[in-house]
This record gives C-alpha cells, sequence and structure tokens, in this order.
C-alpha cells in the first residue's frame, strides 16, 4: 500500500489486491522492457532498434507502410503506435492532434543502495515545503526514491549543461528542513532520471484509422503521479488484442478498442492532473494542506473509491462484440 505522510502520518492508500492474494508491487521499467523484449525473442518476433517514423500510408492491398528516417521501410496489416507522449504515429493519424501539457513538475528518480528507509514493499509520500519526495525500500534492503519539483520545463540545453551533482545540489537545497529521509537518501544515493519534465494528456481526439492505431501513452498520457502508466499501456494491449482477434474487419476491432478503453484512461488522466496540481499547492495551500489531507484520505480517498482503479480485470477468454461494454 502506499503511504502519504506530511510532517505525521496521514493515511495508508489502497493500492488493490487480486482474488488470489496477490498484491501490487513497484518493478523498474527497464525490468519490464526486458522481459517484454526476451518473450517476443523467445516467440520469434524480431525487434529492430534505431528506427525513427517518418510517414505511412495504406497500401493497394489493404495493409499500410511505415517509413522511417532512415530511409527503410515495413509494410504490414497494422501499424500500432506504442510511441510514447510525443508520438510520432499519433501526428499521422490526425496532424491536428493536440501536443502533450506539462503538468508543472520536474522529475527526479535514484536509488540508494544499502540504506533501508522503511519497510520493503511500502512507498511513503512527503508533501515538502517546496517539492514533493517519495521513497519505497526494496527486498534487498536499498531504497528506490523519486522527487518531483513545481517549476518551469527543464530545457534542452539546462539539461546538457547540468551534472548529476549539480542536480543533486539542487535537490538537498529543496528539501532541507523538511521532515523524513529524503535529504539522506539523495546525499547517498545515485541519480538515474533528473530534469524530465512531466506530460499528460487529457483527451486525443482521434485515436485510430482503418489501419493505425495508439495505445499507451500516445493515446492517453496520465501523469506519473497516478502511477498508472504502464498499467494502462498493458491493458490496452491486452484489448486490442482482443478486438482484432474477436472482430472480423480491422477497422472495427479498432472502433472496440477504443471504446472499450477511452473512458477509463481519460479519467485516470484527469485525476492524475489534480494530484500533480495538489503537489505544488504555494503557501497559502501548505497551510491548509496539513488540517484538509487527513479528511480527504478519510472520506474521499478510500479502498472503495480506489477499487476501479486498481481491482480492474479483464478476461483474456471473454470475447468481445459489438455490445461489449467498457469495464
Amino acid at each position: 500500500m502506499d503511504r502519504a505522510v506530511e510532517r505525521n502520518w496521514v493515511s495508508e492508500v489502497y493500492a488493490g489486491r487480486l482474488a488470489d492474494g496477490t498484491a501490487a508491487h513497484t518493478i523498474k521499467r527497464a525490468r519490464l522492457y526486458t522481459g517484454l523484449h526476451e518473450l517476443a525473442a523467445r516467440r520469434g518476433i524480431r525487434a529492430e532498434l534505431g528506427k525513427r517514423l517518418a510517414a505511412a500510408e495504406p497500401t493497394p492491398g489493404g495493409g499500410v507502410v511505415a517509413r522511417f528516417t532512415d530511409g527503410t521501410h515495413a509494410a504490414g496489416d497494422l501499424l500500432i503506435g506504442a510511441d510514447g507522449v510525443h508520438s510520432a504515429t499519433r501526428a499521422l493519424i490526425d496532424p491536428a492532434a493536440p501536443a502533450p501539457r506539462y503538468v508543472g513538475l520536474v522529475n527526479f528518480g535514484g536509488y540508494t543502495p544499502g540504506m533501508a528507509a522503511a519497510d520493503p514493499g511500502t512507498w511513503h509520500m512527503i508533501f515538502g515545503k517546496r517539492a514533493f519526495f517519495g521513497y519505497v525500500t526494496d527486498p534487498t534492503g536499498g531504497t528506490v526514491w523519486f522527487a518531483n519539483v513545481p517549476r518551469a520545463e527543464a530545457s534542452r540545453a539546462e539539461r546538457a549543461a547540468t551534472t548529476a551533482g549539480q542536480w543533486r545540489k539542487q535537490l538537498l537545497e529543496l528539501f532541507a528542513g523538511d521532515h523524513g529521509p529524503a535529504t539522506d537518501l539523495i546525499a547517498a544515493g545515485r541519480l538515474d532520471i533528473a530534469g524530465d519534465n512531466t506530460y499528460d494528456l487529457p483527451s486525443v481526439p482521434t485515436w485510430h484509422t482503418d489501419r493505425m492505431v495508439i495505445i499507451g501513452d500516445a493515446a492517453h498520457a496520465a501523469s506519473p503521479t497516478s502511477g498508472q502508466g504502464a498499467s494502462l499501456a498493458a491493458e490496452d494491449a491486452v484489448i486490442l488484442a482482443k478486438a482484432l482477434r474477436d472482430q472480423p474487419a480491422t477497422g472495427k476491432a479498432l472502433a472496440a478498442y477504443e471504446r472499450l478503453r477511452r473512458d477509463r484512461v481519460e479519467r485516470i488522466v484527469a485525476e492524475a492532473a489534480r494530484a500533480s496540481s495538489n503537489k505544488a499547492p504555494g503557501p497559502a495551500g501548505r497551510a491548509v494542506q496539513g488540517i484538509i489531507l487527513p479528511l480527504v484520505f478519510k472520506f474521499l480517498v478510500t479502498d472503495k473509491s480506489l477499487a476501479w482503479r486498481y481491482d480492474h480485470h479483464i478476461d483474456w477468454g471473454d470475447p468481445i462484440t459489438p455490445t461489449t461494454k467498457a469495464a
């Protein structure tokens, strides 16, 4: 479970548990990517790295050809754009598609080996005076941590010119005087993510054509506050696969996928945006935060209110029909 903390313990937040007792847990994206890549390789699915999509057009036989910036191309029945918040596929599907929206937070993440800051597996969240800090101790006794800093976007030039030591110094100054282990973890740890601007996509009007479709952050990027980005992408992949399996025409399958996914993902994006704004409340907001937060967690952020998000279940065996409704 997640734990929200300011100066004193505020609340524990339900994070989902399956019927068989399996609980939610944290996994590094690099480990997830590695596992997916290895599974694809075992199934004979070839991956080519370093490709950038430049254009795509339908083929006379009813498929699509993707053209890349290096002059190469690939043809297939369907182009699936799982290419992130700055998706090139999204712009090809709809040149008027909205651009990502900066949520006002620059993200940092790191790891401190050999320093157990809490019981393993429990996320702790601290609303600091100038920034937001979260951390979790892993089973090996090290601690994963992140910081959300309210500020203007970090430019490419700033990121290139700022060393890890300089970023660390800034973070130590931001959390100086706050309760909790933030400064100890930052001082003793390494920076894995630095100066990463965070974006979301509140609503993308067009997710697909008859031969191209976007999934994951390309279609509905939620602020990292939600902790649901990878989960939503995995859900998309399963629903899209089921729709392509069960619908006779590709166009109908893509329409079914969008119909079954849009309401859920846009609700999570909206809630994450509200949570992000709460991480930078300003002086007046901080003055009442300690009073309001316990009431919010007691009456609004409850196991029941969060169940729709964390208890969402997709049954691979259930067919998708034209009348299947979103869960």
